[in-house]
């Protein structure tokens, strides 16, 4: 009997052991993921043949970013909405973006429920490259402090099921937030987290 018990105590000590580095496994995955995505934007952003920086790409040294924090980095349900309509986003210029809602994401953060749209470009949907491309622009309580004051984006492709990584220390700049001239999405109300996020990319003032 006494054999039995210590048997199935090993058993799921085992279990426990596996569960934790799997775990750590992922865990180093994902940041390894964020770095990857940071060094590639640094990349993009020394590049003059791609870079927004135009002219001052001589001056750019590297962003800044806030610490990795996976606490940011949280599994989103999709909420498909069927059929939505096209309608006009407002950008920082007379041009207007054409989108509809593709769908509603829903995750929670340091216990907090959130629910907010995410966008399918009219134009982008069309092309072979980014026709699962999808947009989520947010503001929260660091623009103007931390981070830009007008927002910043994540870039999201369409899942295969209902679930979605959304990962905000992969948040970057509107080209806008370095140089005048583009024509930059702004961010719609129901786009607001009314929290810090601490995460993603920092403020990067115009040259």
């Amino acid at each position: 009997m006494k054999k039995l018990v210590l048997l199935q105590i090993i058993f799921i000590l085992s279990l426990f052991l596996v569960g934790n580095v799997n775990a750590q496994s992922d865990s180093l995955a994902a940041v390894s993921d964020i770095k990857i995505f940071q060094q590639e934007l640094d990349k993009e952003y020394r590049d003059p043949a791609k870079s927004p920086l135009r002219k001052n790409v001589s001056q750019f040294h590297g962003h800044e970013f806030f610490p990795v924090n996976l606490k940011f980095r949280v599994v989103a349900k999709l909420k498909v909405t069927n059929n939505s309509p096209f309608f006009m986003i407002k950008t920082t210029s007379v041009h207007l973006n054409e989108e509809r809602v593709y769908g509603i994401l829903e995750f929670s953060l340091e216990g907090k429920q959130f629910q907010l749209p995410v966008y399918q470009s009219s134009s982008l949907m069309k092309t072979q490259e980014y026709k699962d491309y999808l947009f989520f622009p947010f503001t929260d309580l660091t623009n103007g402090f931390e981070s830009y004051h007008g927002g910043r984006y994540i870039d999201l492709r369409i899942p295969e099921g209902e679930e979605i990584t959304l990962d905000f220390n992969k948040a970057y700049n509107p080209y806008c937030a370095y140089v005048s001239g583009f024509s930059c999405p702004i961010v719609p109300k129901e786009n607001r987290i009314d929290m810090r996020i601490p995460a993603g990319i920092k403020y990067h003032k115009k040259k």
